[in-house]
């Protein structure tokens, strides 16, 4: 089916060798010399485009225009006018026109309005099928080879990059085909980890990452040093593609100078990884030369209670002299309390808001059926996120903080993984209840299935009792007991879950922001 366009300009004789020239490429143009016929037009034929003059007699382009929107706002509306008047273009613009053109016009301004406006979204999907069809070779064959820590950063980055792109497709078949990729490089990036993980924690390996217990250390600290006064807000369960949905709502007020990743430690769970942050200390030197700030699993207190305190100790033994304020949201009303008396906060070179919101939102969507169907998929889920932070306090917070000049780091703790196929464990009623981690003692599982630490002290971890051994789910998998097993696979599967070992899970945003 041709496309239909409507040209209307009151010397439409004039533009004759145009109209010619769209109907050789096989466009159906129909015309009018005035708006009051234009609008007759409209209500007879379905249009798809229309060229409307912004000066004639009788009814005006932008008065047609009104009326277009008013009775048929889906239809793209390009503005022709021999004027460059600014006020004229901002009218125009402001009343939501599809392009504008000057005048004198000539047919290749017009075909590639017409693209523009009617196949963007085909020519972008041809070029974007072109070049992942381009990419996916380049990740498979680095998939194949011997890859470090810096090389995943880079796949993992690209994974993400592609998978929003693709996520605007009609093609369901080049999603599959990511997803099918995404998996393997989750498969493969498992096994990275089980080879290496121990030796970056024991300093065993020659290059290791920032990780939970450096990060403040190793990333932090030279930002603040440099920048003098930073913010640091730490988003609990913010994976590396919810930032890049939220960074478009950020580009107006801030600049981007660093976008990185960095790793999390095991398990990737918030009584551990962000503990690890504060303290700057593994999970079981915490318990070690902190006792009175580590909570063991298996009891019912609040267990990340303590990071102002384990932040002050860090802070100490680091032999660095700076003041901080922290705060902690775990509500809406906390949120806007801190939006509106944030200048009375930010005195401090060093200033930390931890916000909840997206922790509660992945075990929201395991335990609501309304969450679920709002976020029944991974764009789902994103865009949860972002519609979550277009309407928080914390939009509100970043933005005064942009007013005052005021750099932010925005990072997490851990991220989450859409979990789809179980693994039986059995255990005692001591076991951790975490679908994505168990700690325990004399647990049977298959351990081709899982990463084992057996010894715990080897992970830094602490010991629940003698003989209790610490197991990772990999990949999208999760952990079930036989018992009731077929009632808990169906109500945990396809739910987000951390704890264990996957890109999504440890390789979580480290982003600095300047303001413009």
């Amino acid at each position: 089916m041709s496309i239909k366009i409507l040209w209307v300009d009151d010397e439409i004789d004039l533009l004759k060798p145009h109209i010619l020239f769209l109907e050789e490429k096989g466009y159906s143009v129909f015309t009018s010399n005035s708006g009051d016929e234009a609008l007759d037009l409209i209500n007879e034929e379905d249009f798809d485009i229309i060229f409307l003059d912004e000066n004639m007699p009788g009814l005006t382009g932008l008065e047609t225009l009104t009326e277009i929107n008013s009775k048929h706002p889906g239809i793209p509306v390009v503005m022709i006018t021999k004027s460059e008047e600014e006020s004229i273009m901002n009218e125009a613009i402001g009343s939501n026109i599809s392009d504008y053109l000057i005048k004198p016009v000539n047919p290749h301004q017009i075909i590639l309005s017409i693209k523009k406006n009617l196949e963007n979204r085909k020519l972008i999907d041809e070029k974007t099928t072109l070049s992942y069809q381009q990419e996916f070779q380049n990740i498979s064959t680095a998939l194949s080879g011997k890859l470090d820590y810096y090389d995943w950063k880079t796949i993992y980055k690209n994974l993400v990059n592609w998978e929003l792109k693709l996520e605007k497709s009609d093609d369901p078949g080049l999603k599959e085909i990511l997803r099918m990729q995404k998996t393997e490089a989750n498969k493969v990036f498992s096994k990275f980890i089980q080879n290496n993980y121990l030796d970056w924690i024991n300093g065993e390996a020659e290059k290791k990452p920032v990780l939970s217990h450096t990060l403040i250390k190793e990333a932090v600290l030279p930002i603040l040093h440099k920048d003098k006064k930073v913010f640091l807000i730490l988003v609990d369960n913010l994976r590396y593609d919810q930032w890049k949905v939220l960074q478009s709502l950020l580009q107006e007020s801030y600049r981007v100078e660093l976008d990185d990743v960095y790793c999390s430690i095991l398990p990737t769970a918030t009584q551990y990884a962000r503990n690890a942050i504060f303290a700057g200390l593994m999970p079981s030197d915490i318990k070690k030369n902190h006792p009175e700030y580590w909570i063991d699993e298996g009891t019912d207190d609040y267990r990340n209670q303590y990071e102002a305190q384990l932040l002050q100790q860090q802070l100490k033994r680091l032999r660095a002299d700076i003041r901080f304020n922290y705060h902690k949201i775990l509500n809406m009303t906390a949120g806007k309390k801190l939006a509106e008396n944030l200048s009375n906060y930010i005195s401090a070179p060093l200033n930390i808001l931890v916000y909840n919101f997206v922790d509660m939102l992945s075990h929201a969507r395991t335990e609501m059926e309304v969450i679920k169907e709002l976020a029944s998929d991974e764009p789902a889920y994103r865009s949860l996120t972002m519609s979550w932070f277009q309407h928080s306090p914390l939009k509100d917070i970043i933005k005064s903080l942009a007013e005052k000049k005021i750099s932010i780091i925005l990072t997490t703790d851990h991220g989450t993984i859409q979990v789809m196929h179980p693994v039986k464990v059995v255990g005692d009623k001591n076991t951790n209840t975490n679908l994505r981690y168990k700690t325990g003692r004399s647990m049977q599982y298959n351990p081709s299935e899982v990463f084992e630490i057996n010894k715990p002290q080897d992970g830094f971890l602490p010991l629940t009792n003698v003989s209790s051994n610490y197991i990772f789910a990999r990949e999208n998998h999760f952990f079930v007991y036989p018992n009731n097993y077929n009632y808990y696979v169906n109500y945990y599967r396809n739910t987000f879950q951390h704890g264990g070992i996957s890109l999504e899970e440890m390789l979580i945003p480290f982003i600095y922001l300047k303001a413009k």
